[in-house]
């Protein structure tokens, strides 16, 4: 089957299912489809499969939508823009299928099953015991009269299953070749069960039709579904140049080349939210799963990405998830943003996390203290943690820390520390650093790991903090010295 080399406008279509929050797999394809869209051009469609309305809710239609517009992802035609070929939820569309379906059994492209789920289970052992490759075996296709009033007498109600041709199906993938299914090997296939609900592959190929999609990129899991949807085409009597191309991603691997799981970073994209990732750091990342930019780059913006992307620069090789890889991009995204932008990612976590309430005095202090851990994180989650010795009412330091500063040595420094701090006439990190060094460092001779980190731990309760000297300027004096006197009681 030829490629579609047809010059239309490009409209690809991201159409999960969702049963759950949307995952890094799901994503990925989200974002190769948009970038794909917006690099030529065309349309990026967003469809919801929701047939199954057991496990696909509407709260996870919604955190579906929601993901996507997080993620700056937004679509030309779908839920809530709409657009000429909806509705874009298939559970909108059964009478759509239901008309396809009968279509394809009058036309003798389908016929009826009523072959029980009992007896489909026993002649697939007896195919594996005679070493045959499992698959329906076709016994309804030319049904006897007898039998079928019996099955009806039995109550029995059947499915709609697409009758396959001998031969094979041949079709060219942007990404890998040319690729061939033996027939032998694609069973004629169930397009609409008993209770006359469509299955995937009739709804999938009847929508991409009807919405006139031009490029499905989807997951490699779903390359053996496409001779199926093939043949749905050819039975809708669609036109070769009409027929989608397809590009089939590869796998993401995790760490350890094992398929991809929430112990290896498959985890919803609500988590890495949750856990201070901001979404372009992921959409970064995530771009490089499988696709590069070229010349080994890989800090890229949504812009360059629109601007690079083509399928042709995507591998057939599987890519490996790395966690620190992410980390890393993530706090390059970070230490870009401006003062006003962190703030504005920031807040939210603190608040959260209960630092601070919002009040316009705790904003200005945290405007003040971000600076000093820009540069320092790697996931906005990191900020409470940092910054919670500015806001705490009743100071206390970290059990864990307590034992640094109760020997006799970091006591000393303490005291001698309280004394010169005292001294001090302008509060600012030079004077404070300048002072101590000359006192700790020049004249005990003492090294800086040893001298800072009882003041640190004195001062901000842990011994990890933002940079001890700007922390005890944004602290304020008074606050020092009482802390530091708290310190010497312990």
């Amino acid at each position: 089957m030829p490629t579609n080399t047809s010059n239309k406008p490009v409209r690809v279509r991201f159409a999960p299912s969702p049963t759950g929050d949307l995952h890094v797999g799901n994503i990925r394809t989200a974002l190769f489809d948009w970038a794909y869209a917006r690099h030529t051009g065309g349309q990026f469609i967003f469809r919801i499969e929701d047939t199954d309305r057991e496990r696909v809710t509407d709260e996870y239609i919604k955190a579906a939508q929601d993901t996507l517009k997080w993620l700056g992802l937004n679509w030309d035609e779908g839920p809530e823009v709409g657009g000429p070929h909806g509705p874009y939820l298939q559970s909108q569309r059964l009478d759509i299928y239901a008309e396809w379906a009968a279509k394809f059994l009058a036309q003798g492209d389908a016929y009826q099953c009523y072959c029980s789920s009992e007896e489909l289970e026993a002649r697939r052992e007896a195919q594996k015991a005679a070493n045959v490759a499992p698959g329906y075996d076709g016994k309804c296709r030319t049904i006897s009269s007898d039998d079928l009033a019996k099955y009806k007498s039995e109550g029995r109600l059947p499915v709609l299953r697409m009758r396959m041709p001998d031969g094979s199906t041949t079709f060219t993938d942007s990404i890998r070749g040319d690729v061939t299914f033996d027939h032998n090997f694609v069973p004629d296939f169930v397009l609409v069960r008993a209770d006359g609900s469509p299955l995937y592959t009739l709804a999938v190929a009847v929508d991409d039709i009807l919405m006139k999609v031009t490029h499905v990129l989807r997951g490699e899991d779903l390359l053996s579904s496409t001779p199926r949807q093939i043949r749905v085409y050819q039975a809708m009597g669609v036109a070769l140049e009409d027929y989608p191309v397809f590009a089939h991603l590869p796998f993401v691997m995790g760490q350890d080349n094992a398929k991809l799981s929430k112990r290896n970073g498959e985890v919803s994209i609500a988590w890495y939210r949750q856990m201070g990732y901001l979404p372009e750091a992921i959409c970064n990342y995530l771009a490089l799963l499988g696709w590069s930019p070229g010349d080994d780059v890989e800090n890229i913006t949504m812009k360059e990405l629109c601007e690079l992307f083509t399928v042709e620069k995507v591998h057939s090789s599987p890519a490996r998830f790395d966690m620190k890889k992410l980390e890393a991009i993530n706090g390059d995204k970070i230490r870009a943003l401006s003062l006003e932008e962190f703030a504005t990612w920031t807040m939210p976590f603190l608040i959260k996390a209960g630092v601070i309430t919002g009040t316009d005095a705790e904003v200005e202090l945290v405007k003040k203290a971000l600076p000093i851990i820009q540069e320092r994180i790697v996931k906005l989650d990191e900020a409470p943690q940092l910054l919670k010795f500015l806001f705490v009412e009743k100071f206390a330091v970290d059990a864990e820390a307590v034992s640094k500063i109760t020997d006799a040595a970091a006591k000393d420094i303490l005291k001698r520390s309280l004394a010169d701090l005292e001294a001090v006439a302008t509060w600012n990190h030079e004077s404070i650093e300048a002072v101590l060094r000359a006192s700790l460092i020049e004249e005990l001779g003492l090294k800086p790991r040893i001298a800072f980190t009882a003041l640190r731990i004195a001062t901000t309760g842990s011994t990890i903090s933002p940079p001890l000297f700007e922390s005890m300027e944004l602290l304020g004096k008074e606050a020092c010295l009482a802390r530091i006197t708290q310190a010497l009681s312990l």
